[in-house]
């Protein structure tokens, strides 16, 4: 929590281009209740447009508010990529992979948003903030 009472987390995207033409990254988004994804600062540290070279890769950092613990849904949502390449712009949903917590039954899939906000909300009542 930072000193405005707000309930935030980094979270890091890894963008990877695997042909040979590079792609501009140009709004990184999603709809999921209970969090809201910060603008870029657009600073040399967090572009707000991102290229990615052919057969390259590219990692980005976004801050991501939470802004309702108990809201965030159980099941995988996607983030939104819109993109710019040399023959159009467009855009493309992605769901990350599960987070797997393991318990006394062994390992259970958990949504990566659902475990994300989990560890963040946890701290934040544990005094570790």
């Amino acid at each position: 929590m930072d000193d405005k009472g707000v309930l935030s987390t980094n979270i890091w995207i890894e963008l990877e281009n695997g042909t040979i033409t590079p792609f501009t990254i140009t709004d990184i988004s999603m709809s999921i209740p209970g969090l809201r994804l910060l603008p870029p600062e657009d600073t040399d540290d967090d572009p707000a447009e991102i290229t990615v070279a052919g057969k390259g890769s590219r990692t980005v950092t976004r801050r991501l508010v939470i802004a309702d613990c108990a809201a965030v849904p159980h099941e995988p949502q996607p983030i939104r990529f819109t993109y710019r390449t040399w023959l159009g712009s467009g855009s493309s949903e992605v769901t990350l992979d599960p987070w797997q917590l393991t318990g006394s039954e062994g390992q259970v899939p958990v949504a990566w948003q659902r475990g994300l906000a989990g560890v963040v909300c946890n701290k934040a009542v544990s005094g570790e903030f």
